[in-house]
């Protein structure tokens, strides 16, 4: 088994392709909502992402086929006056799983986020997943407190 971990080329036909493919196979998964990504997502994704400065998507390929992303957003803390990483889909195919690609993609992230002088990397996890859970607390995330009496941070959101 070859395993190949690169950062995604939007200009590039293929890893175009493979990144539309990736992020449909989330989206109809129960941890991605279940459903297919909508028409226009699928028509327009790619070419908006090539305009994007501050998204970058992470593959992995086994034997060359695609079997694992992770999107990422560049953000900001003003707490630390510096970038950071946050993970804002992250996949890996049904038949690829367990096999640690995960951590083979957190650890390229990690890479691009410290040439980048990011501070942290972030993600958001839906509670009942356990095994990203897991996965996540090996690579050493954990919840996010400022003051452990008021708890930890829940993320939300307000569709638009």
């Amino acid at each position: 088994m070859t395993v190949e971990v690169i950062k995604a080329d939007y200009h590039n036909e293929q890893h175009a392709k493979d990144v539309l493919l990736l992020l449909n196979a989330y989206a109809m998964d129960p941890m991605g909502g279940g459903e297919a990504l909508c028409e226009y997502t699928q028509q327009h994704l790619i070419e908006n992402l090539k305009q994007q400065n501050n998204v970058f998507s992470v593959l992995v390929y086994v034997d060359d086929k695609p079997a694992a992303i992770a999107n990422c957003v560049v953000g900001f803390s003003t707490f630390n006056a510096k970038p950071l990483v946050n993970f804002h889909d992250v996949a890996v195919l049904k038949a690829y799983r367990r096999q640690g690609l995960t951590q083979l993609m957190f650890n390229k992230v990690e890479q691009i986020a410290k040439e980048m002088g990011c501070c942290k990397l972030t993600l958001e996890v839906l509670e009942g997943n356990t095994v990203a859970k897991s996965a996540y607390t090996k690579q050493g995330f954990a919840g996010y407190e400022l003051d452990p009496k008021m708890g930890q941070a829940v993320f939300w959101q307000k569709k638009l």
